[in-house]
């Protein structure tokens, strides 16, 4: 592979420890991986490390110790450690909003404290922790009954975003440990196809829903819920609802409005970011699937992992290393996106819910004080289950011209006894993390057989893919995206890009169901309305 290129654009803020780097990465882009190994007999030990249930052997990477302590140095410069301890801390980093970040409480064990602002937080969240599990124990004995006294055969969760992509993952991830008396759907797309879809194949008598939304405004959802609730009133009455709607939400009234009883709505506070509420009563669909004891285990990796990243330096912390790992590619090496390759079927929905968690937190182009960010942010982030990906996209990664990092995920055990076929997955995994490493270069074979290699990667193993080592992974994925916003002095905690579009998508549905208003749109906007206007009528 030839070395590669320097940025056509390099970014130089004013710091000795990011000119260190840059210089730094000038030798790094005429390293080969093969000969670092070579070099090393005890490279894969000395960068492999272990945490909260998660090995991450980061070995096969473009960097050297040198780089690690350069990109701390770096990261101390930038106040990553500042800004971790401010969150921490309870501290309101979330700027724009005026908010402090508090997700981590939400998986504080009981008899905890955190006072924030004078108030203590842990008893509250303990106290709604508490009434989910009650009601989960009701649906899943059957306690809980439709209006014609049936029990609950399907749990549909009404979101989006966060409120949809957390559960719905979390639910696929920790399959082997659902209730099989309870089927689980996720509805968040507004698309009447999606919505036909699932409800044709539901029963009312037998269907809760389970709205989430903190305003209970969110568009979207409403739009859904509405749907649904006109759905069950096909064959239940008003009445009724309270037995098959409940509301994850902070708005009383409204729930009342849309017919749920208060005692059936489970709050969450403001400074739970919907990316980062699968922890909080957005995470009640998971909980009535895994059961009280399996989502207390959840909980309980996420701190495991929230403690490690609180207190290891940052050298041998492994959402930091995460997160410094993908800076270093991002500014120096011009990657313009991210692999992440699950080696588990049961995480076929984990690459989704980290492109919202990355690129929502870190798609920004300015810093916490207005100006503009003198660096790349956050690449693109996709992928899907191995070995799928090898028969579709892995072909661009061995002889394309773009260098993409990979994470690959994977658990040592399984959940079932079909050990030839987990041993080979693994071979499968193991065998492409070498294969981009090493490539193959023999003077006998074509141009067209021929392998740069080169191509780092990260190894991320657990033991098994279990609640605990969930959470845990879920929390190191959580804490990169923090190091990463915090290194480009971004605000990882706001995301206003989401709310134009759907600002303006307001006012073209009024042109839809009304009159277009031709001269208010470019040429293009105002012909797509008019030829929707004139197909719907």
């Amino acid at each position: 592979m030839r070395p590669a290129p320097e940025p056509t654009a390099p970014s130089l803020p004013d710091s000795p420890t990011y000119a260190a780097l840059h210089a730094h990465a000038r030798h790094a882009r005429q390293w080969r991986l093969a000969d670092l190994f070579r070099a090393d007999a005890d490279r894969a030990s000395r960068l492999t490390l272990d945490a909260a249930g998660i090995a991450l052997d980061f070995s096969k990477n473009l960097l050297q110790p040198e780089t690690v302590a350069l990109l701390a140095d770096f990261a101390r410069a930038q106040g990553v450690e500042t800004l971790r301890d401010a969150m921490f801390g309870g501290e309101p980093i979330n700027l724009t909003e005026r908010r402090a970040v508090l997700h981590p409480v939400l998986r504080m064990p009981p008899g905890s404290r955190f006072d924030c602002q004078g108030e203590e937080l842990v008893a509250e969240v303990q106290q709604v922790l508490q009434r989910m599990e009650a009601f989960a124990e009701q649906l899943r004995s059957g306690a809980w009954t439709g209006y014609t006294g049936r029990r609950i055969t399907d749990l549909v969760n009404i979101g989006i975003g966060g409120s949809d992509l957390g559960p719905a993952m979390a639910c696929a991830a920790l399959r082997p440990c659902a209730t099989p008396a309870l089927r689980l759907h996720f509805l968040s797309n507004v698309d009447g196809h999606a919505v036909s879809a699932l409800l044709d194949g539901l029963d009312p008598q037998t269907t809760l829903f389970i709205v989430s939304s903190k305003s209970f405004t969110t568009h979207e959802t409403l739009l859904n819920a509405h749907a649904a609730r006109d759905w069950f009133l096909q064959s239940g009455r008003t009445e009724d609802l309270p037995r098959h709607f409940v509301a994850v939400s902070t708005n009383a009234q409204a729930v009342a409005d849309f017919g749920i009883a208060p005692a059936n709505m489970f709050p969450f506070r403001e400074w739970v970011g919907g990316r980062y509420s699968i922890w909080s009563a957005i995470g009640l669909s998971l909980l009535v699937a895994i059961g009280p004891g399996h989502f207390r285990d959840f909980l309980a990796g996420a701190h495991a992992m929230d403690e490690h990243f609180r207190q290891a330096p940052l050298e041998r912390n492994l959402p930091a290393l995460l997160g410094m790992i993908s800076f270093w590619y991002r500014e120096f090496f011009g990657t313009a996106s991210q692999l992440i390759a699950p080696y588990h079927q049961d995480l076929g929905l984990f690459p989704f819910y980290l492109q919202q968690l990355e690129m929502e937190s870190n798609g920004k182009e300015v810093t916490r004080d207005g100006q503009p960010v003198p660096m790349r942010t956050s690449p693109v982030i996709w992928g899907t289950v191995g070995t799928n990906g090898q028969h579709a996209y892995f072909q661009l990664l061995h002889q394309g011209t773009d260098l993409i990092p990979v994470d690959f995920i994977a658990a040592l055990k399984p959940a079932h006894k079909q050990l030839h076929l987990h041993r080979t997955l693994l071979a499968n995994c193991f065998a492409q993390a070498e294969a981009l490493m090493n490539g193959l270069d023999d003077p006998a074979l074509p141009p067209h057989r021929a392998f740069p290699g080169n191509h780092p990667s990260n190894m991320l193993l657990l033991d098994q893919l279990t609640p605990a080592t969930l959470g845990a992974l879920i929390a190191l994925y959580e804490h990169k995206t923090f190091v990463l916003g915090a290194l480009w002095k971004i605000n990882s905690f706001d995301q206003w890009g989401v709310e134009l579009g759907k600002t303006l998508a307001t006012r073209i549905l009024s042109e839809l169901e009304g009159a277009p208003d031709m001269g208010a749109h470019d040429s293009s906007t105002a012909a797509l309305i008019a030829r929707a206007h004139a197909a719907l009528g």
